[in-house]
């Protein structure tokens, strides 16, 4: 089944916020409860496989990805949204697909990898440092050496390079499961499409990404202010929690509609229905 890559404007990065969240808001709690039926399984890998388990949760997002654009669509038409969606696109496929997105699980774990060791040159290691010591501190155990850390140019030059490249890692693989699971298509066909539609829909995605960081940043600020008047900062983790659990949800939502804008709607069992619109 072919997929045609369609023209985006721009105020669509608007939309798919707001149809993610009015799609979000019927079914709240089977979407975080997905989020974190999958963050709680990459945890418990890191913990049975001390090295290897890691390597394994990075190697799952693309899964993750594919399964919130199966669960978005299933409860657009109603349907249910359940934790086997998540590996959806590894049980009940053919042979090539499967293959397939095995190969961008491979290639999105290495990638990482890579990410992860370039910016830990970079910055020296200052990264790993910091979160052990604040951990540390987390537990009673306070130090001096943050402030320094957290001062030190080389954290910020490591900050910058982690999220430059993974950012650039992302293109590629934001549209690429969905494409081998509905589009048919090979591992680097869609990498290669991916990454077109996000150069085509660029002013879109620029929307999208400005909507998100200003969303997030009003929230924190909206948490930060009432923790602040209400005099207790056990307030800030009360609420930062279930407000970061729900707001990532909804940006996992929202990648089906970008997806659905960009290739149009498609179904393995049969012919492409119309691209899906939720209004809220």
């Amino acid at each position: 089944m072919g997929l045609r890559l369609h023209t985006v404007a721009p105020r669509q990065g608007w939309a798919w916020i707001r149809q993610a969240a009015a799609l979000w808001w019927r079914r709240p709690l089977a979407f975080v409860g997905l989020f974190l039926f999958f963050l709680m399984t990459v945890l418990l890998l890191a913990m049975l496989v001390p090295v290897l388990g890691g390597v394994l949760g990075l190697a799952l997002l693309p899964m993750l990805t594919l399964g919130f654009m199966i669960a978005s669509r299933s409860a657009l038409a109603k349907g249910p949204v359940h934790a086997l969606q998540l590996v959806e696109g590894l049980r009940s496929v053919d042979r090539r697909r499967r293959r397939a997105q095995l190969v961008l699980c491979i290639a999105y774990a290495a990638g990482s990898m890579l990410v992860i060791t370039l910016a830990d040159w970079v910055d020296d290691g200052l990264f790993v440092q910091l979160q052990r010591l604040m951990a540390e501190q987390q537990a009673g155990q306070g130090t001096a050496r943050i402030d320094a850390i957290v001062s030190d140019p080389r954290l910020f030059n490591g900050m910058v390079t982690r999220l430059g490249l993974a950012a650039l890692l992302s293109v590629p693989f934001w549209h690429a499961p969905a494409l081998v699971h509905w589009g048919e298509q090979g591992a680097l066909q869609a990498l290669f499409s991916s990454s077109v539609a996000l150069w085509r829909a660029r002013a879109a995605f620029t929307v999208y990404f400005l909507v998100w960081g200003g969303l997030m940043a009003g929230a924190a600020l909206l948490v930060m202010l009432v923790s602040v008047l209400s005099g207790s900062r056990q307030l800030l983790g009360v609420l930062a929690m279930p407000l970061g659990l729900s707001f990532t949800a909804m940006f996992y939502v929202s990648l089906w509609f970008s997806f659905d804008d960009c290739f149009g709607a498609a179904s393995p069992d049969g012919p492409a229905p119309e691209p899906a619109r939720i209004e809220p």
